[in-house]
């Protein structure tokens, strides 16, 4: 027993010479390639049980016939050992550089297309991590350019809908200074209408602003459903009125919901209004409001007649106004772009979909 702890004593001792020194190597060759490392790990294997070998042997414990055919089978070992340890780090490393190259490609502004057959799980795990994020990036850089595409838009519509009142307050202001205007109170009425639309122009990008930059500050508090859409309603009822529009709103769920009550009335004014004007006299605009497995639910339903397909995924988009004319009252494409930042603000969503006759505009929010 004696002589067995002899043995695995001197064994380990030299196997851990050879292994401190493998690993000192190893340090040394770190940044080195994949195929060298594979190379030194297979020698520091080799090496150990060759150590471990001759110091028993130094230690007589073997003869001298024994020491020759166990070197033997170590050197014909390593032999194997080191031929195993370069082509698989050769194919690593070619796979490697199959991955680097579309890696490349993808930093370019390309698209990463994964390279087939990846030798081992991380690097296949990377791929499909780079796959991913390619995709990711893809989409970022679709929604960057549609963003881009609606802020030019909106910067030549509303110069195109300032430099039309602009003009006319313009005319009116020289017609009055001239002394020729010959109703001068319907002109003063005029100038004040168009200054009014063109202030709420103004605040409506400083609002969209506001959400944008992300420092919209809410105020969250406990209100009823029920009285918040009871208010909207109020509010808009003159314009209704003046549109022949008949407002319904019999379906509202007293659903207590956490937010900012000044905002969400914006919301629900922006809504109203925009269903009120694009339907036509004589239609209808409902309003209804339950509680869903998903949150609250709020929805405007309008008589325009629907919205084309294509344009349903932009109606929320900055300075989008459809196929109607641009010219006032038409807005400038800002009331849509305010609600939804405003209802994802309060960790809810804002959708849209065609329904018979028109198209219904809805707001889920988190229930309180």
């Amino acid at each position: 027993m004696k002589d067995v702890l002899l043995i695995a004593l001197f064994a380990f001792l030299g196997a851990a010479a050879a292994g401190l020194l493998g690993a000192a190597v190893l340090r040394l060759l770190r940044h080195r390639s994949l195929v060298v490392s594979l190379s030194v790990v297979a020698g520091v294997a080799v090496t150990a049980m060759l150590a471990g070998t001759l110091t028993v042997a130094w230690a007589m414990f073997l003869s001298s016939h024994d020491l020759y055919v166990v070197t033997t089978v170590v050197a014909m070992a390593a032999l194997v050992s080191l031929a195993t340890a370069v082509l698989l780090g050769r194919w690593v490393a070619a796979h490697s550089r199959e991955l680097t190259l579309a890696t490349r490609s993808f930093g370019d502004g390309g698209t990463f297309a994964a390279p087939a057959g990846q030798p081992t799980a991380e690097l296949a795990e990377l791929a499909r991590e780079l796959a991913a994020t390619s995709a990711k990036l893809d989409s970022s850089r679709e929604r960057e350019r549609a963003l881009e595409a609606s802020r030019r838009e909106l910067v030549a519509w509303i110069s195109h809908d300032l430099r039309t009142p602009l003009a006319g307050l313009r005319a009116m202001a020289e017609a009055l200074e001239d002394g020729m205007a010959a109703d001068s109170g319907r002109y003063l009425r005029q100038i004040r209408t168009e200054v009014e639309r063109m202030n709420g122009m103004v605040g409506d990008l400083f609002e969209l602003s506001r959400i944008q930059a992300g420092s919209l500050t809410l105020a969250p508090a406990r209100i009823s459903l029920y009285d918040l859409v009871g208010e909207a309603l109020a509010g808009v009822d003159p314009l209704a009125r003046e549109h022949g529009v008949r407002l319904i709103g019999d379906r509202i769920d007293e659903v207590p919901v956490e937010v900012d009550g000044k905002e969400m009335s914006r919301v629900l004014g922006n809504l109203l209004i925009n269903a009120i004007r694009r339907t036509p006299p004589d239609g209808t605009v409902a309003v209804a409001a339950h509680r869903s497995d998903g949150g609250v639910v709020l929805s405007v339903t309008d008589s325009c007649g629907g919205i084309p397909e294509e344009d349903l995924p932009r109606v929320f988009d900055t300075g989008w106004r459809g196929s109607h004319a641009r010219t006032p009252p038409a807005g400038a494409g800002l009331g849509l772009a305010i609600v939804r930042g405003i209802v994802e603000a309060h960790a809810g969503r804002a959708e849209v979909r065609n329904v018979q006759g028109g198209c219904c505009f809805s707001v889920t929010l988190p229930t309180a």
